[in-house]
């Protein structure tokens, strides 16, 4: 069964890995990056027409190495960008990058500043990534690529700046675009046949998606928070539709596709009649999917849903087929930046062990932070990863020039332990770890005075039944969650990102015994519950916590489920050698759906986000229940109304206990 798929045998065994610096050869990289180019300078070519194989034409920008005023003549690689943000705002982005003082003076001293114990550390983890190379490479880093002697090529996705057709949001048309695009750079005489694709966050699964073409022009791919399943990230987690993350996201993505095309004015290439076929696509679906999230919120019952809604809710639409991308058809050398609470965070251990490729062809950053930036303060400086830019640059020479500058022999899965260090891993889950069934127990275990709910995890089930009753409430908008879908924006608020405490006053809380050493939690992890509802539905969240012993509360791993759409998808699950799932993954299928029947006993089995880190002695292990998720996730409106935002409950039956499914080095309760 897949689900966090078993690592791709690596072909070569005897190759040795550096630790998370790079060791030695990190200053080679760097000095790639940051000393005398080849080059020392660049032109633009701006909004040039790409005609697809359909007749749509998409706008690409192009910036050429220049030596000495002159533009080279000579085919170079071509570091290759599927922007979906507007080309024009991320050229922005790089133009300011490149001000004088802006990278070497600026950035570096914001970056410095730190103030811990504060109060600030929420705003200072935010600013402390900005000397990191994140900002370079979220901006394709084009003048330095340049420089460094590749030419950059960026392309509005279809429907989206100022390329015509309408967005398709991941569609078959765009797997089909990517195709065309990635054919016509390889057929112009600037280009030497070796391409590498780029992105971030959207522009990185799109990155992720044209290498599924298997076009052999493709050398390399560079992401910065991709993902594979963007709609089960955070899209519709456990069928809670991202209340905040969903339409936001669609905003501005519909906004941005209106900006009018300046650089084909500046360029010398505005064609009124194109434009007025741009404007008229624009115009066809001004609001793409926004249509689907108002649906889903406005109707009361499923038979008011639109056939598009319909598609969203059904997982063989082509719809919901085009959000997921197979990594398993990925052949270039990849390497990407994720982290445990990235709004992508949760597919990314499972895509890189199903890319099918060894070691030395596949690498993974999994940090300990957001999407704004992953938790990569501080790469570069001594003892730390190098910059984001200096890695994707050494990756760019080694598989798109040739360069054997050891890149290939990186830590293969570089990780950031919770309060703890950057380490290597050559395999997720990691050797040495154990699934364990930790059960829930009533007993109280005197650490959470201010929870809903105090109880125990045991080895052993509870020898009595208890009831345990969780009602919905908004205390789940003092999360990590909550920091999680608003792209890291409220994790200026220490108390709530980084302590779970105000939020499991609305919780139940199940905690284990302090540990008497370092104990490695290494997987995907599962927590499957004995409910019983009041109603016709509800709405589950779980959270696994390290618990130190000043009381604090630090999230891990976090999951969701509404509990009518809880039936789990075999196919894409994944079980442990114990039996129990270890990541369930639920069909999320509204012909599938299964409304609770009051009163009678129901097992929602709920995967959490898949974590390494290492529990220190004296910390414990919880799992938190509550009752809802808000603004993370909101079950759409027909489902809530189902509910009745009543209690829910949990019952802890020595017959049908519940319990987490947890891989580690050794028990935790």
């Amino acid at each position: 069964m897949s689900g966090i798929a078993a690592p791709i045998a690596d072909a070569a065994p005897e190759a040795v890995f550096t630790d998370p610096t790079g060791g030695g050869a990190a200053a080679q990289w760097t000095a790639a990056q940051d000393g005398p180019q080849p080059y020392d300078g660049m032109s633009t070519d701006l909004s040039v027409p790409i005609t697809m194989s359909d007749g749509k034409v998409l706008k690409a920008d192009i910036y050429h190495p220049v030596r000495g005023g002159v533009r080279t003549t000579e085919p170079t690689p071509v570091v290759l960008q599927i922007q979906g943000y507007n080309r024009q705002a991320i050229t922005a982005l790089g133009a300011l990058l490149q001000l004088p003082g802006v990278e070497q003076v600026l950035l570096p001293w914001v970056a410095s500043l730190n103030f811990p114990g504060s109060g600030l550390e929420g705003i200072t983890d935010f600013t402390r990534q900005l000397n990191s190379g994140a900002l370079q490479v979220a901006s394709q880093d084009q003048e330095n690529l340049t420089k460094g002697g590749y030419t950059v090529v960026q392309v509005d996705i279809r429907g989206t700046g100022s390329s015509e057709g309408q967005w398709q949001v991941y569609g078959a048309q765009e797997l089909q675009d990517a195709n065309d695009i990635v054919g016509w750079v390889n057929e112009q005489p600037w280009s030497n046949g070796s391409i590498g694709l780029n992105g971030t966050s959207l522009t990185g699964i799109e990155a992720f998606k044209a290498a599924t073409t298997g076009n052999p022009a493709i050398k390399a791919i560079f992401g910065f928070e991709p993902s594979a399943d963007p709609f089960n990230d955070i899209g519709a987690t456990g069928g809670g539709v991202g209340a905040v993350f969903l339409p936001a996201w669609l905003a501005v993505v519909n906004a941005l596709k209106f900006a009018p095309d300046i650089e084909s004015i500046i360029g010398g290439r505005f064609d009124p009649a194109q434009q007025l076929t741009w404007l008229r696509d624009r115009l066809a679906d001004p609001a793409v999917l926004l249509d689907v999230v108002a649906n889903l919120f406005t109707a009361t019952t499923t038979g008011q849903y639109t056939p598009a809604t319909r598609e969203f809710l059904d997982p063989n639409s082509p719809f919901r087929q085009g959000m997921l991308i197979d990594p398993t058809k990925i052949s270039a050398p990849t390497f990407f930046v994720s982290a445990n609470a990235d709004a992508f965070g949760s597919s990314a251990l499972d895509t890189y062990n199903r890319l099918p490729m060894p070691l030395t062809h596949k690498k993974t950053i999994f940090g300990d932070g957001l999407h704004t930036g992953s938790g990569v303060i501080d790469f570069g400086e001594p003892g730390m990863p190098p910059r984001v830019d200096v890695l994707q640059r050494a990756w760019f020479d080694k598989w798109l020039k040739g360069i054997d500058n050891g890149i290939d022999r990186y830590s293969p899965i570089t990780v950031k332990q919770v309060d703890g260090p950057w380490v290597t891993r050559t395999s997720f889950p990691t050797d040495g770890v154990t699934y364990r069934r930790a059960y829930l127990n009533a007993t109280p275990s005197g650490t959470a005075p201010t929870a809903h709910g105090d109880g125990s995890l045991s080895a052993d089930p509870p020898t009595t039944q208890s009831q345990h009753t969780v009602a919905p409430g908004l205390a789940s908008i003092c999360s990590r969650d909550t920091a999680q879908t608003t792209l890291g924006v409220t994790s200026v608020i220490v108390a709530c990102s980084q302590d779970s405490r105000i939020r499991e006053s609305e919780g139940l809380t199940f905690t284990g015994a302090p540990v008497t050493e370092p104990t490695v939690i290494s997987g995907p992890i599962a927590v499957h519950l004995n409910t019983i509802h009041d109603t016709r539905d509800g709405y589950w969240t779980v959270t696994v916590n390290d618990v130190s012993p000043d009381g604090w509360s630090r999230q891990l791993s976090t999951g969701q489920l509404v509990s009518s759409l809880r039936q789990i998808d075999d196919a894409r699950s994944s079980r442990s050698p114990n039996g129990d799932y270890s990541r369930p993954m639920p069909y999320i299928d509204l012909d599938r759906r299964q409304p609770t029947v009051p009163g009678e006993p129901t097992v929602m089995d709920i995967a959490t986000t898949p974590i390494d880190t290492t529990l220190q002695p004296g910390h414990r292990l919880r799992v938190d229940v509550f009752a809802g998720n808000f603004p993370k996730g909101l079950p759409p409106t027909a489902m809530l109304l189902d509910s009745q935002l009543a209690p829910q409950h949990l019952v802890l039956d020595p017959a049908a206990p519940s319990w987490v499914n947890l891989p580690s080095s050794q028990p935790v309760s």
